[in-house]
């Protein structure tokens, strides 16, 4: 049966509060991954553009020793050159982590605030944990 207007609205905000915690947390996760793959690519970039003439020009002694502008340009260029494969394996573990861990089935219809007695959608499918039962093969992340 239909909510009334005032529940409705407080189970809308509980849903759209908990949708929005579940989206900052993918968010995070997707941000430290990418972080942690990238990072051979931001170190090349930032020393090459750090130690060319023409950028940067940094007065430190490895600029001075074993960084000309060739090889500052040749840095930057290797890193632009590496960041497309370590973008697709970051995207790729993100993805595998998120369908192991079924993160995007933690969004909630918003069906859930109109009608009385629905159950929770990770309820519904094993709980939050889902670690002392099998896991079901059959479900999309995408469902």
């Amino acid at each position: 049966e239909p909510r009334s207007t005032c529940c409705c609205l407080a189970w809308t905000l509980l849903i759209v509060t908990i949708n929005i915690l579940v989206f900052f947390m993918n968010l995070l996760l997707l941000f430290v991954i990418f972080t942690i793959v990238l990072l051979p690519t931001i170190v090349v970039v930032y020393f090459g553009f750090q130690c060319h003439s023409k950028v940067l020009h940094s007065a430190a002694r490895y600029c001075r020793s074993f960084l000309d502008d060739s090889s500052s340009s040749a840095l930057i260029i290797l890193g632009f050159v590496i960041m497309s494969p370590l973008i697709v394996a970051a995207m790729a573990i993100y993805c595998s982590l998120a369908r192991r861990f079924h993160l995007l089935m933690c969004f909630q219809p918003y069906s859930r605030a109109v009608y009385k007695g629905v159950k929770w959608r990770w309820y519904e499918e094993g709980g939050l944990c889902r670690c002392a039962r099998g896991w079901n093969t059959q479900v999309k992340a995408w469902v």
